[in-house]
């Protein structure tokens, strides 16, 4: 399938160069001109260098991993180190563990046993968290804390690599935070962009995995050509992205569109035809239960 690249790939290269100079306009000019424009613009370029992360940590633009880590070493998102996303990600690429409670890195599932022991306010929560709405209202901040607490375990138990990761982010937030202390935009409003941020990626990862005893069949395709799919980088046809994980942005339309019934056909149709259908469906729906349906039994190898 070509999935090695080769040289540089400049539609990634440039699209960096855009998602950097749009946020610099949005924290500037458009804060100024009018702050909730400047929010909303902001937050769409903090979701876009999300996603430009997640191709950084997948071997794009460049065939260094260096220079990779290098483009997006400025984090307009604050919260999450590179190196973390990058371990953590790489971790949930093992198809054979997806949506597993213990070993996925990403899943929202819980193991049942765990979640008969929680208190009742916080099944709520979660059972809130489980609908689109209230992914996007709690998930930022559910992740976060999940993500720092459990960070803040390793460097206490000696990880050195999980600390360098948080050394190596500090330094790389200070060029942000100088540039937005500078400019017209509030702290307080560039906090609520970031969050805003963060919530359109929660869109994306929604229902990126299913509880299924195939391993094949864990992963969605949403087949969405509109706004979202762009700073979300197709990242929405999941599956293929999964199979072909080497495979940049720009190239899965195209994959996808060549082989549409291969990849139905081993996801075992696990497909949604675009994010409307998914508003519709779940904002205040939820998609399925927090406790894993059938944890039991999906501990087996990937197909």
């Amino acid at each position: 399938m070509g999935e090695t690249s080769r040289g540089i790939e400049w539609p990634t290269l440039a699209l960096l160069l855009v998602c950097y100079g749009v946020w610099a306009l949005s924290v500037t000019w458009l804060a100024a001109l009018w702050l909730p424009l400047g929010i909303f613009a902001a937050s769409l370029t903090i979701a876009q260098h999300s996603s430009l992360t997640h191709e950084a940590l997948h071997g794009h633009p460049f065939r260094n991993a260096r220079l990779n880590e290098a483009t997006v070493f400025v984090s307009l998102g604050l919260c999450v180190p590179f190196r973390r996303f990058r371990d953590l990600h790489l971790a949930h690429h093992v198809d054979s563990i997806l949506t597993d409670p213990y070993d996925d890195p990403e899943t929202n599932y819980l193991d049942p046993d765990v979640w008969q022991t929680l208190p009742r306010w916080v099944q709520r929560v979660l059972i809130m968290n489980n609908t689109l709405a209230g992914r996007m209202v709690f998930g930022p901040a559910l992740g976060q804390f999940a993500m720092m607490q459990e960070d803040w375990r390793l460097i206490r138990a000696g990880d050195r690599d999980v600390l360098v990761a948080w050394a190596l982010h500090l330094i790389g937030i200070i060029p942000v935070l100088a540039f937005v202390i500078w400019s017209p935009m509030p702290i307080w409003a560039y906090l609520i962009a970031i969050y805003m941020g963060f919530s359109i990626i929660k869109i994306r990862t929604f229902l990126e995995h299913q509880a299924h005893e195939r391993a094949s069949g864990r992963t969605v395709v949403i087949e969405d050509r509109g706004p979202l799919a762009l700073i979300f980088l197709n990242n929405n046809l999941h599956a293929v992205h999964h199979m072909h994980p080497s495979v940049p942005w720009y190239k899965l339309p195209d994959l996808w569109a060549r082989n549409r019934e291969k990849f139905l056909g081993r996801n075992q149709n696990y497909y949604y035809a675009s994010y409307r259908d998914i508003f519709a469906r779940h904002f205040f729906r939820t998609k399925d239960p927090v406790p894993h349906p059938i944890y039991s039994r999906v501990r087996e190898p990937a197909e």
